[in-house]
């Protein structure tokens, strides 16, 4: 069992920057793949990033080079850096760990940007 505790979400102006973090119970360098979903309301579940045990890094299209991810595994978290914050980023971010036999979800962390 893997838990995933979020912070960092919090009301932005558009334009602005936000940096969120994910505390992992287990050592980063042993889970498959981290990363971090959106859901905005009305909307599907979304992948923004994911940084795998390799080291390769995947983003959804609409985060154009805005975003980044990052593993730090001596703290045991993943970070998701986002700049050039749009109104159409407000969700809810998840953070996710996953293994080729099962993934765990943390509770999620709300992001608004205003105009």
């Amino acid at each position: 069992q893997v838990q995933l505790v979020e912070s960092g979400g919090r009301l932005v102006q558009s334009g602005g920057s936000l940096r969120l973090s994910c505390a992992v119970s287990e050592y980063v360098s042993r889970i498959h793949t981290l990363g971090w979903y959106r859901q905005a309301p009305g909307k599907e579940r979304e992948l923004v990033a994911s940084d795998d045990s390799h080291g390769n890094k995947n983003y959804g299209d609409f985060v154009e080079g805005r975003f980044n991810i990052s593993k730090d595994t001596s703290k045991r978290t993943v970070d998701l850096q986002m700049n050039s914050l749009e109104i159409e980023d407000t969700a809810v971010y998840y953070c996710n760990a996953s293994f080729p036999w099962a993934e765990y979800w943390g509770q999620g962390t709300q992001v608004t940007v205003s105009s």
